[in-house]
């Protein structure tokens, strides 16, 4: 027994660490990437730790793990490939549709690679050795990558996820509504829709009901701005108009967030600050909110499961375009795969 508990201890404490540390991060503030790469090595410490806890039945547990693993990995681009199929009928024929269905192939690209390079050595001949080792070279480079950001990329998905799960003050004195397009130039959309009514919620729900800021300029196919007709959803739905203040200025998401501060800002009383805008969006909201200088809580609105991948690649890509994040994911990717390729060929090789 004490041998157990002392394994079980050794691995216990970095995952209580790990867990630890992304606990008060995300207490301290929810949208900082490192808070997607402490739920990475949270979540990879707890995996060796619940097999140890098993006792004798570790090697089982292992197993099974990892045949679990293998078969969601299998599984992956067969949903996104599928998912992009969908996106690509019922929202259009856009890039940004698109994006599900080309990671799906991409991810399939470097599964192949991954099978690729353990059957190369049952090609291994003597007049062949150099061409197989250098094809070797370059599946397992291609497989380590696409494993890399994969892994990366999951762990954005998930934390995009947890975050909008995290329980959160219910009293505020503003409510602001992140616009989305309008359908026709006029109509709320059903993506709007959703997040207007996550705001209504939050106003019943709120003890003293607060200010809600509709917040969206006019598109140059629009006939009236999205903040214009925000509010008439809202008026049409209950809420007072005394309880509405338009912001119809903005263009673009920083835009919606600054002008939306400036009124807040303009106007007495804490200011205690709630945004609402659709669940995978409330992450890079944030940051945003981080950068320009307003302290507020994000809430996120539903959206039909068959738009969130396509929505939470379209969020990685643009965290992933600023350039400390960039060198991040860079300076990781040359930290684990580089290592990974000279540990790996020596002993294949061998």
């Amino acid at each position: 027994m004490g041998a157990y508990l002392s394994r079980v201890a050794e691995y216990a404490i970095p995952c209580l660490i790990f867990w630890g540390v992304l606990a008060v991060s995300v207490a301290y503030d929810r949208s900082r990437f490192r808070n997607v790469i402490c739920l990475l090595f949270a979540v990879l410490t707890t995996a060796p730790l619940f097999c140890v806890i098993t006792g004798s039945h570790e090697r089982g547990t292992a197993r099974a793990l990892t045949i679990l693993a293998l078969m969601i990995l299998l599984w992956v681009p067969v949903v996104l490939i599928a998912n992009g199929v969908i996106m690509y009928r019922r929202e259009g024929h856009s890039l940004a549709n698109l994006l599900s269905l080309l990671l799906g192939i991409v991810v399939a690209v470097g599964e192949i690679c991954t099978f690729l390079f353990f059957i190369f050595p049952y090609f291994w001949a003597a007049d062949t050795a150099e061409f197989v080792s250098a094809g070797m070279r370059a599946v397992l480079f291609i497989s380590l990558t696409v494993t890399y950001g994969s892994v990366i990329f999951a762990a954005f998905m998930v934390y995009t996820a947890l975050i909008t799960f995290l329980p959160h003050r219910r009293d505020f004195d503003y409510v602001i509504i992140h616009g989305a397009g309008l359908l026709k130039g006029r109509k709320v959309s059903k993506l709007l829709a959703d997040r207007i009514d996550r705001a209504i919620e939050v106003y019943h729900r709120d003890p003293t009901p607060p200010m809600i800021i509709p917040s969206g300029g006019r598109g140059s196919d629009e006939d009236l701005s999205e903040a214009e007709a925000m509010e008439q959803y809202l008026l049409e739905h209950g809420i007072p108009q005394a309880h509405i203040i338009r912001e119809d200025r903005s263009r673009t998401t920083r835009e919606n967030l600054l002008f939306s501060k400036e009124i807040i800002d303009g106007r007495d009383g804490p200011g205690l600050t709630a945004l609402v805008t659709s669940n995978y969006h409330v992450y890079r909201a944030l940051s945003l909110c981080r950068e320009i200088g307003l302290d507020c809580t994000g809430i996120g609105a539903h959206v039909a499961p068959y738009y969130w991948p396509s929505a939470v690649i379209r969020e990685f890509a643009a965290i992933m375009s600023r350039k400390l994040n960039l060198l991040l994911f860079a300076a990781g990717w040359a930290a684990t795969v580089l290592p990974a390729m000279k540990i790996i060929m020596p002993m294949v090789g061998q």
